[in-house]
């Protein structure tokens, strides 16, 4: 599977930013992690800060170029309609992922515009959340395989 894994604003200060949140691992451990441990699939890492370059990645979705994609909003999750719009044109699983529970943090994190056009969220568990949306992702194509 061509997998995107794609990151929002401040992600690349992963292990930097308040990492008593985050954790210390990089963004860079992260990549190289699920790329061991998944040496099967192709995985795209993506990060940005700008919105717009988020959409313009996701689009890629969009054309058939990813066959599955693992998001994480960052702050945008509350905030971007556009982000929203984009993942409603897609056919693929979309997995949201956070570092935090955001559901335990400052009541403007408890409301997920994106999260409504995921096939699932995983919450709370740091940077294991993406090993654990990877695995979603490998369960998901194996079902559908089995349903063939």
């Amino acid at each position: 599977m061509n997998i995107l894994v794609l990151n929002g604003p401040n992600l690349n200060l992963l292990g930097k930013r308040e990492p008593e949140i985050y954790g210390c691992d990089t963004l860079d451990d992260v990549e190289k992690r699920l790329k061991k441990l998944f040496p099967e699939q192709r995985i795209e890492f993506y990060q940005s800060n700008s919105e717009g370059a988020l959409i313009d990645t996701l689009q890629g979705g969009v054309s058939g170029k990813y066959d599955a994609v693992i998001f994480n909003p960052g702050a945008y999750t509350h905030t971007s309609y556009a982000l929203r719009d984009t993942l409603a044109a897609l056919k693929i699983p979309v997995i949201e992922v956070h570092l935090s529970n955001i559901y335990a943090r400052e009541e403007f994190r408890h409301r997920s515009l994106t999260a409504p056009l995921c096939r699932g969220v995983i919450t709370g568990f740091g940077v294991y959340v993406y090993e654990l949306a990877m695995n979603a992702l490998l369960h998901l194509k194996q079902k559908k395989e089995n349903e063939k």
